[in-house]
């Protein structure tokens, strides 16, 4: 058992929601470890100039207040689409919830510690800072982007 998350988490209905569409890339791994999973979406697309989340999907099950939530967002750089993310599950009921995220920085984690300091952020690495372009240094690129190979 990791420190702060009891065994019991495993046998509550967990619900995933990836925040599209670079979140759909923690999905299957996640979903192979816990097959019986649920999954819901929050599509969001942040704005190039402002930096921040407008949405244009938001589709989580009924019972999403009943669920072990764990909002997936890769990368969180200014944490303004995180913030979003947390916002709407919340809003649906959620009182249980993680953030998941591969790669961060502090600017990120103090935004969404500031907005939802109830909320643990479980993160593989925290990288230095965020550029004038609010993109993570040295960070790895649009994550969308690599995963499904856009621009």
């Amino acid at each position: 058992v990791v420190k702060g998350y009891p065994m019991q988490m495993i046998n509550d209905r967990v619900l995933l929601v990836p925040v599209l569409r670079a979140g759909d890339g923690l999905l299957a791994p996640i979903h192979e470890l816990i097959p019986e999973v649920s999954v819901g979406h929050i599509g969001l697309v942040r704005d190039p100039v402002t930096h921040m989340p407008s949405c244009y999907l938001n589709k989580l099950p009924r019972d999403t207040r009943e669920r072990f939530v764990i909002v997936l967002d890769p990368m969180v750089a200014t944490g303004n689409s995180a913030c979003d993310a947390l916002d709407k599950v919340k809003e649906a009921g959620a009182t249980r919830i993680r953030l998941m995220c591969l790669l961060t920085v502090p600017e990120g984690i103090n935004q969404v510690y500031e907005k939802h300091p109830d909320v643990p952020i479980i993160t593989a690495a925290i990288d230095s800072h965020l550029n004038e372009h609010k993109y993570i240094v040295p960070g790895l690129g649009d994550a969308g982007d690599r995963m499904f190979g856009t621009k």
